[in-house]
Protein backbone atom coordinates (compact mmCIF):
# COMPACT_ATOMS: atom_id res chain seq x y z
CA UNK A 1 0.00 0.00 0.00
CA UNK A 2 1.60 3.26 -1.11
CA UNK A 3 0.85 6.58 0.47
CA UNK A 4 0.91 9.97 -1.14
CA UNK A 5 4.46 10.65 -2.38
CA UNK A 6 4.26 14.34 -1.50
CA UNK A 7 4.08 13.64 2.23
CA UNK A 8 7.49 13.65 3.87
CA UNK A 9 8.20 10.69 6.14
CA UNK A 10 11.22 12.20 7.87
CA UNK A 11 11.03 12.65 11.59
CA UNK A 12 12.67 15.31 13.67
CA UNK A 13 13.42 18.96 13.15
CA UNK A 14 13.61 20.74 9.85
CA UNK A 15 17.15 21.10 8.44
CA UNK A 16 19.04 24.17 9.61
CA UNK A 17 20.37 26.45 6.90
CA UNK A 18 23.79 28.06 7.08
CA UNK A 19 23.88 31.78 7.85
CA UNK A 20 24.90 34.03 4.96
CA UNK A 21 28.51 35.14 5.34
CA UNK A 22 29.76 38.61 4.57
CA UNK A 23 31.63 38.99 1.27
CA UNK A 24 35.38 38.46 1.39
CA UNK A 25 37.70 41.38 0.94
CA UNK A 26 40.06 41.03 -2.07
CA UNK A 27 43.27 40.98 0.00
CA UNK A 28 42.41 37.99 2.22
CA UNK A 29 43.56 34.60 0.93
CA UNK A 30 41.15 31.73 0.55
CA UNK A 31 41.67 28.46 2.32
CA UNK A 32 43.36 25.79 0.15
CA UNK A 33 40.28 23.59 0.46
CA UNK A 34 38.01 26.14 -1.21
CA UNK A 35 40.45 27.48 -3.75
CA UNK A 36 40.47 24.22 -5.69
CA UNK A 37 44.12 23.50 -4.93
CA UNK A 38 44.67 19.95 -3.77
CA UNK A 39 47.68 17.90 -2.78
CA UNK A 40 47.61 15.75 -5.90
CA UNK A 41 49.04 16.75 -9.27
CA UNK A 42 46.59 17.87 -11.98
CA UNK A 43 45.31 15.24 -14.33
CA UNK A 44 45.38 12.36 -11.82
CA UNK A 45 42.12 10.63 -11.02
CA UNK A 46 40.66 10.54 -7.56
CA UNK A 47 40.83 7.28 -5.61
CA UNK A 48 37.51 5.45 -5.54
CA UNK A 49 35.68 5.87 -2.25
CA UNK A 50 33.30 3.12 -1.27
CA UNK A 51 30.27 3.64 0.93
CA UNK A 52 30.62 2.55 4.57
CA UNK A 53 30.42 -1.23 4.89
CA UNK A 54 31.05 -2.00 1.21
CA UNK A 55 34.77 -2.59 1.72
CA UNK A 56 34.07 -4.89 4.68
CA UNK A 57 31.65 -6.97 2.61
CA UNK A 58 34.23 -7.22 -0.19
CA UNK A 59 36.83 -8.50 2.28
CA UNK A 60 34.36 -11.02 3.73
CA UNK A 61 33.65 -12.41 0.26
CA UNK A 62 37.37 -12.52 -0.54
CA UNK A 63 38.31 -14.47 2.59
CA UNK A 64 35.32 -16.83 2.28
CA UNK A 65 36.44 -17.80 -1.23
CA UNK A 66 40.06 -18.43 -0.25
CA UNK A 67 41.39 -21.53 1.48
CA UNK A 68 44.80 -20.21 2.53
CA UNK A 69 45.75 -19.69 6.15
CA UNK A 70 45.08 -16.24 7.60
CA UNK A 71 47.74 -16.16 10.33
CA UNK A 72 51.40 -15.84 9.40
CA UNK A 73 53.33 -19.08 9.80
CA UNK A 74 56.39 -17.59 11.57
CA UNK A 75 54.62 -15.90 14.48
CA UNK A 76 52.30 -18.88 14.93
CA UNK A 77 55.28 -21.27 15.04
CA UNK A 78 57.00 -19.10 17.65
CA UNK A 79 53.82 -19.04 19.72
CA UNK A 80 53.51 -22.85 19.59
CA UNK A 81 57.14 -23.28 20.64
CA UNK A 82 56.71 -20.78 23.49
CA UNK A 83 53.58 -22.51 24.78
CA UNK A 84 55.37 -25.87 24.49
CA UNK A 85 58.25 -24.54 26.60
CA UNK A 86 55.89 -23.46 29.38
CA UNK A 87 54.86 -27.09 29.87
CA UNK A 88 58.32 -28.63 29.68
CA UNK A 89 61.91 -27.46 29.96
CA UNK A 90 63.04 -29.41 26.88
CA UNK A 91 63.15 -27.97 23.36
CA UNK A 92 60.94 -30.16 21.22
CA UNK A 93 61.28 -30.22 17.46
CA UNK A 94 58.15 -29.83 15.38
CA UNK A 95 57.43 -31.20 11.92
CA UNK A 96 56.17 -28.66 9.42
CA UNK A 97 53.02 -30.67 8.78
CA UNK A 98 52.29 -30.87 12.52
CA UNK A 99 52.52 -27.08 12.81
CA UNK A 100 50.33 -26.65 9.73
CA UNK A 101 47.70 -29.02 11.14
CA UNK A 102 47.76 -27.20 14.47
CA UNK A 103 47.38 -23.83 12.72
CA UNK A 104 44.53 -25.13 10.57
CA UNK A 105 42.68 -26.36 13.66
CA UNK A 106 43.33 -23.11 15.56
CA UNK A 107 42.05 -20.97 12.70
CA UNK A 108 38.96 -23.14 12.24
CA UNK A 109 38.24 -22.82 15.98
CA UNK A 110 38.64 -19.02 15.88
CA UNK A 111 36.52 -18.58 12.75
CA UNK A 112 33.67 -20.60 14.28
CA UNK A 113 33.99 -18.70 17.56
CA UNK A 114 33.78 -15.36 15.74
CA UNK A 115 30.77 -16.60 13.75
CA UNK A 116 28.95 -17.55 16.97
CA UNK A 117 29.97 -14.24 18.56
CA UNK A 118 28.59 -12.39 15.55
CA UNK A 119 25.28 -14.17 16.02
CA UNK A 120 25.26 -13.02 19.66
CA UNK A 121 25.85 -9.43 18.53
CA UNK A 122 23.09 -9.65 15.92
CA UNK A 123 20.74 -11.07 18.56
CA UNK A 124 21.45 -7.99 20.67
CA UNK A 125 20.50 -5.85 17.63
CA UNK A 126 24.10 -4.69 17.06
CA UNK A 127 26.52 -4.99 14.20
CA UNK A 128 29.61 -4.32 16.34
CA UNK A 129 31.29 -7.30 17.97
CA UNK A 130 31.97 -6.71 21.67
CA UNK A 131 34.15 -8.82 24.01
CA UNK A 132 31.02 -9.81 25.90
CA UNK A 133 29.72 -11.48 22.71
CA UNK A 134 32.83 -13.67 22.54
CA UNK A 135 32.54 -14.45 26.26
CA UNK A 136 28.88 -15.42 25.82
CA UNK A 137 29.65 -17.64 22.82
CA UNK A 138 32.42 -19.40 24.78
CA UNK A 139 30.14 -19.84 27.79
CA UNK A 140 27.34 -21.31 25.70
CA UNK A 141 29.81 -23.65 24.01
CA UNK A 142 31.15 -24.74 27.38
CA UNK A 143 34.69 -23.55 26.66
CA UNK A 144 35.39 -21.81 29.96
CA UNK A 145 38.85 -23.17 30.70
CA UNK A 146 40.52 -21.77 27.58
Amino acid sequence: MRHDLNVSRRKGRAPQHRPVQSPRTPGTPRSPRRSGASGRPPGTARKKRFRPGTRALMEIRKYQKSTNLLLRKGPFTRLVREVCQTFTSENYRWQVYALMALQEAAEAFLVNLFADSNLCAIHAKRVTLFPRDIQLARRIRGVENL
